[in-house]
């Protein structure tokens, strides 16, 4: 039996779980900026910055569509091994 390192072995999928990922961050980092002129009363950014703030909800579904295609790939696998 050999051992594999966890790093090794990439699923279907993992790829863009980790791209949705830091998509969904520099979304979440664009939304925390965009507000923070609400609360410290300067003027607001550009729109711009705005729409940076919806990659949040674009890296969510990035990583989703990740998880999706490993299920999917491990549902093929098990599929095979059962006939």
């Amino acid at each position: 039996m050999t051992a594999t390192p966890a790093g090794d072995s990439a699923a279907p999928g993992d790829g863009l779980v980790r791209v949705g990922a830091v998509v969904f961050i520099i979304g979440a980092v664009a939304t925390l900026v965009t507000v923070a002129p609400l609360f410290l009363g300067t003027d607001p950014f550009p729109t711009l910055a705005y729409a940076v703030s919806m990659l949040m909800g674009v890296g969510f579904l990035i990583a989703g569509a990740g998880v999706m295609r490993s299920i999917a790939a491990q549902r093929r696998q098990a599929g095979s091994t059962r006939s």
